[in-house]
C-alpha cells in the first residue's frame, strides 16, 4: 500500500506513478513547503515540510521549526499542492533552440508541442 505521507511519496519516484488515496474532508491538516532566506540577498532554500490547520499556522510553526535555531530573515510558506514541477520526462522543454526558428512565428509550433505534450501527461488519466 502507498504511504499517505508526502514526504514519503516524494523520497520514493517508484511510488509517484500512485495516486493518492482519498482522504476524508477534514480528515488531515493541509501540507506546507517551507523556504528560507538565511541573509539579505542569499538564495531561498527548501527546509522541509510541516502539516498546519491553515497558511497563518503554518508560518508560525515554520518559524518555530526551521528558523528558531538558525540565522533567517524570511521564511516563505507554500501548500504543497500549489507546487508545479517537471519530471526528468520532460527534460525536452529545455533543450536550447540552436537553429533559431523562434526568430520566426512558425518556430513556436515545436515548443507549443512539447508544452501541449507536457500538459497532456499532467492530466489525470479517466480510467
Amino acid at each position: 500500500m502507498a504511504s499517505l505521507d508526502p514526504r514519503i511519496r516524494r523520497a520514493e519516484p517508484e511510488l509517484w506513478h500512485i495516486p493518492p488515496l482519498p482522504l476524508e474532508p477534514l480528515g488531515h491538516w493541509q501540507t506546507y513547503e517551507v523556504f528560507i532566506l538565511r541573509t539579505r540577498g542569499s538564495h531561498a532554500q527548501h527546509v522541509g515540510s510541516l502539516h498546519a490547520p491553515d497558511a497563518e499556522m503554518a508560518l508560525i510553526l515554520a518559524k518555530e521549526q526551521y528558523a528558531r535555531r538558525s540565522q533567517c530573515v524570511a521564511l516563505w510558506v507554500v501548500p504543497t499542492d500549489s507546487i508545479l514541477w517537471t519530471s526528468p520526462e520532460d527534460e525536452d522543454l529545455f533543450l536550447p533552440a540552436t537553429d533559431k526558428t523562434y526568430r520566426e512565428p512558425q518556430g513556436y509550433l515545436h515548443t507549443r508541442e512539447r508544452l501541449n505534450k507536457y500538459r497532456d501527461r499532467l492530466k489525470p488519466s479517466a480510467s
